[in-house]
């Protein structure tokens, strides 16, 4: 059985295995970012010190886990307990009207749905989806085969109405981009030898990789499932070796070039495609993530400042876990540079037109996205929300310099490639002496949760009106570099591991999730100080922040192109039952148990739906999904609507156009040590479902 870490550690209760092959086991190594910007915890601990989540009275905190408190099954009766009281079952303002089901045990083998739901398989890692792909077999993998199938790892997923407006013919037709962003191969082969692969199983892998986009469609039913579209014409697979090429201001930059590749222009492929967005235009963003755990023998790379700027991105000194580098060239520092430069990038493909290449736009910086999520300025500017994916660095917005022109596709091809590029600033606005009040045992708890904001913040410019706004840095820098322009600022914050970030359709706010961050206060990382008026007790061990929050934006003005917004804390996450979490106000003995936000969606009422990237590790539960208001009496009202099997992580989530379909991404089934055989075989298989209701009002939730 693969090593299960503890709980308290780096990896926070994922195999040593997963972190290696995921993100290059980042949260074990030293933190990339030693900049003195300042970091979001500082700011925050503020607002927590005087929200609702200390009203028992504690005038110490101690951070810490806490065990999960909900039943065990595939559904919770009407009056199941979730935390500590009883189920919210909804009103009309919200929409929400679903039992919530309990917190599922990590080893439970089953995707577990609310009663009166049902979920259905659409594509599992392997199924043939072009012309000419054989059938799956597991014991006789090639990469031939592998290029034309579903790909490993789905991530995000994206889906794309085939019929008109958002009735049920915009719902009973549609394609599919699903991001495949890692393998595993421990259980992708029964031979595989750690750090000896064979040359078909590297180049297997490759062929994993990437991006799947599929026909699917209903039936005669129209509330029900979804099925693959067998020989589509739209079915498309884009792996790590499909030529995609680099546009926008930092293309045929010197450091973008190679032997293979003197134009700095083209890339073959695309790695550790993570989560995404999609655009007005219909076009489909997938974001590079973990990009430095493909690569080796950074150590031995002859430039010493290449050398520093790819360790700032985390790539190793020596050889990778994958060994790729063994039959590829590109993947050895010391033989290929600058090759990681050409990775790290938002990628854009139009999933209604098979025969165009997908492109690299290096207008949108270069990091590791998590997500790259579209809204429109008041002047009809294309807006890209971005996170990076790594403890203590930055959230960042890019503005196109042109405006969206409804129904010229050609036009809006183009607005990705020039504009403007953001970082953001927080800043609380409490002044030191209430903050001392708020944390004075004779007042503790008697402050009531307003709903004001927690502070203000800037979009600090790294290039604005094609000029670089960082001394030191040409605009070809800025976009390569970007992690280190944003350090050189001085001025942006430090995220705790900042990954989706969405906007909501109804309200307009700016929905950030910030998974965990260990690291937090820990080793000489940044932690409490003087602005943090918190006491931690300081003889228990640390656990930074561990179970991660989500931040409300909203920009100034309700306009995504906005410079400025305010900020709140919306949900700081853990078991109920710890004093410090905090569910925007709402009684915590009436929430489901969340943690480790990963990404976000919202259905047409605007309601906030969660996947979860690390229960097992923190709750000892499954991942999931949530499902939670944001406004109206039940604003933070968390209650889980999901679970997935054993071993895995919650992706997505996606709606369809009429809320009654959501699709869940089904990622590495049968890791960290916990056997499984979902969705149906000997063998677990990452898998994409179709959930809808079975009866009653076919809306997801209601």
């Amino acid at each position: 059985m693969t090593e299960l870490l503890p709980l308290s550690g780096a990896h926070q209760g994922r195999s040593r295995r997963t972190c290696e092959l995921k993100c290059g086991s980042a949260c074990f190594h030293p933190v990339p970012n030693r900049s003195d910007n300042d970091y979001i915890g500082d700011v925050i601990e503020s607002t927590i010190s005087r929200r609702s989540v200390l009203r028992g009275g504690l005038s110490l905190l101690v951070i810490g886990a806490a065990g999960g408190m909900s039943l065990v099954g595939s559904a919770a009766p009407a009056e199941a307990q979730v935390g500590r009281g009883p189920v919210v079952l909804g009103d009309s303002r919200t929409g929400l009207r679903f039992t919530p089901i309990p917190s599922t045990p990590a080893n439970v083998d089953d995707l577990i749905v609310p009663e009166g739901y049902a979920w259905t398989v659409l594509a599992r890692w392997g199924d043939p989806i072009l012309p000419g792909a054989p059938a799956f077999d597991k014991a006789n993998q090639t990469a031939a085969a592998q290029a034309g199938q579903f790909g490993y790892n789905c991530d995000y997923v994206a889906f794309y109405p085939l019929g008109p407006g958002r009735g049920p013919s915009a719902s009973s037709r549609g394609l599919l981009g699903v991001n495949h962003e890692y393998t595993i191969a421990e259980l992708m082969f029964d031979d595989y030898q750690p750090g000896n692969p064979t040359r078909e199983q590297v180049d297997t892998e490759l062929a994993a990789h990437g991006i799947s986009v599929i026909e699917i469609a209903r039936g005669r039913r129209a509330t029900g499932p979804f099925i693959l579209v067998d020989g589509s014409r739209f079915n498309r697979r884009i792996t790590a070796t499909t030529p995609i090429t680099l546009t926008g201001p930092a293309a045929g930059d010197d450091l973008l070039k190679t032997s293979e590749d003197p134009t700095g222009t083209v890339v073959l492929g695309t790695l550790n495609n993570c989560a995404g967005g999609k655009t007005p235009w219909g076009t489909y963003l997938s974001a590079e993530e973990n990009f430095n755990q493909y690569f080796a023998n950074n150590a031995l790379v002859a430039d010493p400042a290449i050398r520093e700027a790819h360790a700032r991105y985390g790539l190793p000194g020596g050889p990778s876990e994958r060994r790729w580098e063994a039959y590829h060239d590109r993947f050895d520092l010391a033989k290929e540079p600058n090759e990681p430069f050409r990775f790290g990038w938002v990628v854009e493909l139009d999933p209604s037109e098979p025969e165009r290449a997908p492109v690299k736009r290096t207008a949108l910086g270069r990091f590791k996205h998590e997500c790259a999520t579209s809204a429109l300025a008041a002047d009809g500017r294309a807006v890209i929300y971005q996170g990076d994916d790594e403890r203590f660095d930055y959230v960042y917005k890019f503005v196109s310099r042109e405006r969206y022109i409804e129904g010229d596709k050609a036009h809006n091809l183009t607005l990705l490639d020039d504009g403007d590029l953001y970082v953001a600033r927080f800043e609380g606005d409490s002044p030191q002496a209430q903050l001392e009040r708020y944390n004075d045992p004779a007042t503790l708890g008697q402050l009531p949760d307003d709903g004001e904001f927690d502070g203000v913040g800037t979009w600090v410019p790294l290039i604005s009106g094609g000029q670089s706004d960082v001394p030191g840095f040409s605009v070809a820098e800025v976009l390569i570099l970007t992690r280190q322009a944003a350090d050189a600022t001085g001025l942006a914050t430090k995220m705790d591991r900042p990954e989706d970030c969405e906007r909501n359709p109804v309200n307009g706010r700016v929905y950030l999730c910030m998974t965990n961050n260990t690291a937090r206060g820990t080793g000489g990382n940044p932690g409490i100080d003087e602005a943090n008026p918190r006491r931690v007790d300081e003889s228990a061990a640390p656990t930074g922040n561990k179970y991660g929050h989500v931040v409300e934006l909203e920009e100034s003005g309700d306009d995504a192109g906005a410079l400025t917004f305010q900020w709140r804390l919306f949900l700081v996450c853990g078991d109920p039952s710890d004093p410090t979490t905090y569910f925007a106000g709402f009684d915590p003995a009436r929430v489901s148990p969340v943690a480790a936000p990963d990404n976000v969606a919202f259905d047409s009422g605007g309601n906030c739906w969660i996947a979860t990237d690390g229960q097992p590790g923190t709750l000892g539960k499954a991942d999931a999904f949530h499902a939670v208001p944001v406004e109206g009496p039940q604003r933070g009202a968390v209650r889980q609507f999901l679970s997935t099997p054993a071993g895995s992580e919650a992706c997505g989530p996606e709606f369809t156009p009429n809320d009654r379909n959501l699709f869940c991404a089904v990622q590495h089934p049968g890791d960290q040590g916990l056997p499984s055989t979902f969705p149906d075989g000997d063998f677990p298989r990452p898998t994409v479902v179709s959930v809808f209701r079975e009866r009653g009002n076919p809306r997801i939730g209601s």
